[in-house]
């Protein structure tokens, strides 16, 4: 019973996220695009956007295209759970 009142719970919550865009949402949407480019980063990857320069630099990097940055494919899938949930809250980039 127990597992079934933590996935109710984590469904309200996102829920709630993707309704109201207030700081909660920028802070996730923040956090989430972080997370996603630090695998990047860690790997070796240019960054291109300035956004993304920015925040991490461009020192030390290796590949232009992200499709060339060597990812495990547990990091590749974590990347994609990212990009999934950063579209249901409706991040931009």
């Amino acid at each position: 019973m127990r597992p079934l009142i933590a996935a109710t719970t984590m469904l309200l919550a996102a829920a709630s996220l993707t309704t109201s865009p207030g700081p909660s949402y920028a802070q996730n949407c923040q956090s989430l695009w972080v997370e996603r480019n630090s695998y990047y980063k860690a790997a070796g990857y240019c960054f291109h956007t300035p956004r993304a320069i920015s925040h991490f630099g461009n020192a030390g990097c290796q590949y232009d295209e992200q499709s060339a940055v060597p990812l495990s494919r547990a990091v590749r899938s974590r990347i994609a759970q990212i990009i999934r949930a950063e579209r249901a809250l409706g991040c931009s980039d």
